[in-house]
């Protein structure tokens, strides 16, 4: 809280004084106050004093000023720190990993700190080797097409371009990748094989986490190999000390003005109510929903089209791009936690960072409400990873449910097993697991200090500004499906919008906070050039864009190429989206050839792969004789990685080349974005 300054006392001068002035009674009353807050604070701290020591723990290095302190390695001096561990994150996994790596250090009397990359002189790398046994960790992600995170892009780009002397660096890296796309974890392995050609020191292999398997076993199993090699190039041993220490310290805020309270903005307080330009992943901008449609003709599963208005928002798009949407998680699960806690959800605090030095000194958004944490800024629907199992133990009150926990934390084959069926396989969250282990009650700041930051969720943009310069289309089917434990999980996102319907008042319409991420998914320079798109179900979506791009194109009198689109579906007759639009661009010339798949109306089901199988000499056509773009969007796990194996097949014979020369022309084909993917799994 912040007192006003500037105000001018006038006093105005009298003859005669009292014996006991104004000014006199004024201090008199200042003193009293003083000293009874003082009091008041003091019984506060004395009646705390039980509750669990904090101690400092990792630093984490991020946001943080561009002087002096952007040297990590003056840091890690500093503060008597031998441990960094840098994270390449898009989503928090990585940062998240990075975060248990460094707290482990403590067992190893390796003080650790965390670090963004992007907030770093990653130059100071080649003094790494003046700190005695020091050690540089990298947690990196792939992301896309094997492109490094926004926040690793510079690092990378300086390890490309670059030529440092690395010698005397210890290292070791743990990539995070999913098999489904074709570029699994190639940032980590071309950073973990740089660092070695630059001089530095490996002490660990390197670790690949799948996340289309379970990514939480692979870091646990990487991680605990990681400190055996530790120990053995360092010559030291692990303490045994307790690693289950707090990072945070719960602050009471129940004083605070409610105008310095957070009520779900991202970085900057009372943002959504001042917006500025511009717009991105840390202020994004609060869009009014201006259609919200149906999609589905019928059945029992829905399927939206949603247009989010940026008049007025400065914000430009391109087709192709992803709009990034903040969700908030159900009013319904979040008061189920305070029920199961008995808290007071409205009760307003701040977990603030024991390490004094660190610049990182919130997890999340604060001072603010147990109830705006659990909404805005908590993950509370995703499957919680072994150390939040490990950090329930002590509020165990039964010894079956604390057994159980214990289980579920370790690294024995039967814990992990475990841990699988009962978490991953019948997909419990937070709340379940509060539920079905009733003598578990841990403190509600310790546990949103140990919840992972609610991510937002991206979707292609079903809209061309050339068309729709104003608003930013997305086509999003609603995710709800019932666990093995006959539980209704919903997707956060999805059933948020579902509910934001507009309504009449202009002054009333449904809101939501979006911003724009650039894609490399996009048309070719020249609209003569020819196109196949391959989009069943929502991965039509960009392709609706390019569709509308295209004919902007041949309105305006432009010349366009063939456009092939490859659409599949259960029923034609059920969630056959964007019909009536599709075949208006087919009849005006826009859409060369509509190819349809309606998996479920014959008694064999047939599949957009079955039909570019049989459409080969048109696919050579124009990939290989017309030097056409080919675009895949949708299911990477089957769908993306099926339409590939047939383009290799059909380069192979109808350009009839050997296998490798066919390999060879599609993977130029990607370098030259010819062949172009924006897949999910």
């Amino acid at each position: 809280m912040e007192n006003p300054e500037g105000e001018k006392i006038e006093s105005t001068v009298v003859s005669e004084e009292p014996l006991i002035s104004a000014l006199d009674i004024g201090l008199l009353v200042v003193i009293i106050t003083v000293g009874y807050f003082w009091y008041i604070k003091r019984d506060k701290k004395s009646s705390s004093s039980e509750k669990k020591p904090y101690t400092i723990q990792p630093s984490s290095l991020s946001s943080i000023e561009q002087t002096s302190n952007s040297s990590f390695i003056k840091k890690l001096k500093s503060t008597g720190r031998s441990l960094v561990v840098f994270y390449g994150s898009q989503t928090g996994t990585a940062e998240e990993f990075a975060g248990r790596i460094a707290k482990e250090g403590a067992r190893y009397k390796m003080k650790g700190m965390v670090a963004d990359p992007e907030e770093c002189d990653m130059a100071d790398l080649v003094e790494m080797k003046e700190i005695q046994k020091s050690l540089a960790i990298f947690c990196i992600a792939t992301y896309g097409e094997g492109d490094p995170t926004d926040n690793a892009m510079d690092f990378y780009e300086w390890l490309q371009n670059g030529d440092a002397d690395l010698e005397g660096l210890n290292y070791a890296v743990f990539g995070l990748g999913n098999k489904t796309y074709e570029h699994y974890n190639e940032i980590a392995i071309y950073i973990d094989q740089r660092l070695e050609e630059l001089g530095a020191t490996r002490v660990h292999e390197i670790g690949l986490g799948d996340d289309d398997a379970n990514i939480e076993d692979d870091f646990v199993s990487w991680k605990e190999k990681l400190w055996d090699s530790v120990c053995s190039h360092y010559g030291i041993e692990e303490t045994g000390e307790e690693s289950n220490i707090r990072q945070y310290k719960l602050v009471d805020c129940s004083e605070v003005l409610p105008e310095r309270i957070f009520s779900g903005e991202i970085s900057r307080l009372k943002s959504y109510e001042n917006q500025r330009f511009p717009f991105d992943v840390k202020n994004p901008y609060l869009s009014k929903i201006s259609v919200n449609r149906e999609l589905h003709k019928s059945g029992d599963r829905s399927c939206m089209h949603i247009e989010f208005d940026i008049d007025g928002s400065k914000m430009r798009y391109d087709t192709g791009d992803h709009v990034a949407v903040y969700p908030k998680n159900s009013s319904e699960l979040v008061e189920k936690i305070g029920e199961l806690l008995n808290a007071d959800l409205d009760t307003v605090f701040s977990l603030l960072n024991t390490d004094e030095e660190s610049s990182k000194k919130h997890p999340f958004p604060c001072p603010c409400t147990y109830r705006t944490a659990l909404t805005y800024y908590l993950d509370i629907t995703s499957n919680p990873r072994t150390h939040i199992m490990k950090e329930l133990i002590e509020y165990a009150s039964d010894p079956k449910d604390q057994e159980k926990l214990k289980l579920m934390a370790s690294s024995t084959p039967e814990g992990k097993k475990e841990f699988h069926e009962w978490i991953l396989r019948d997909n419990r969250n937070i709340v379940h697991i509060l539920e079905d282990l009733p003598s578990v009650k841990p403190d509600l700041d310790h546990l949103c200090e140990l919840l992972p930051r609610l991510q937002c969720r991206y979707y292609s943009i079903s809209s061309s500004p050339k068309v729709y310069p104003k608003s930013i289309h997305i086509t999003a089917v609603l995710v709800e499906y019932t666990t093995p434990t006959n539980r209704v999980n919903k997707g956060v996102a999805t059933n948020l919008l579902a509910q934001l319907k507009p309504t009449n008042d202009e002054l009333l319409q449904p809101t939501i906070p979006i911003y724009i991420r650039r894609s490399q998914f996009r048309l070719p320079p020249k609209s003569q050039t020819p196109i196949i798109m391959i989009g069943p179900g929502t991965g039509l979506a960009p392709f609706r864009g390019f569709i509308q791009e295209r004919d902007y194109a041949r309105k305006e009198g432009r010349e366009i190429g063939e456009m092939v689109l490859y659409f599949g579906c259960r029923k034609k007759d059920e969630d056959f989206i964007y019909e009536n639009e599709l075949q208006e661009y087919v009849a005006n010339g826009t859409l060369t050839k509509l190819h349809l798949a309606f998996s479920r109306d014959q008694p064999e089901k047939q599949y957009v792969t079955h039909l570019l199988e049989q459409n080969a000499d048109e696919l050579w056509n124009i990939i290989g004789e017309k030097n056409g773009h080919l675009y895949v969007c949708g299911d990477a796990r089957s769908m993306a990685k099926d339409v590939h194996s047939i383009i290799e097949k059909v380069v192979m014979e109808k350009g009839q080349m050997t296998n490798s020369q066919a390999l060879n022309y599609v993977k130029k084909m990607e370098q030259q974005k010819r062949y172009s993917a924006d897949v999910w799994s």
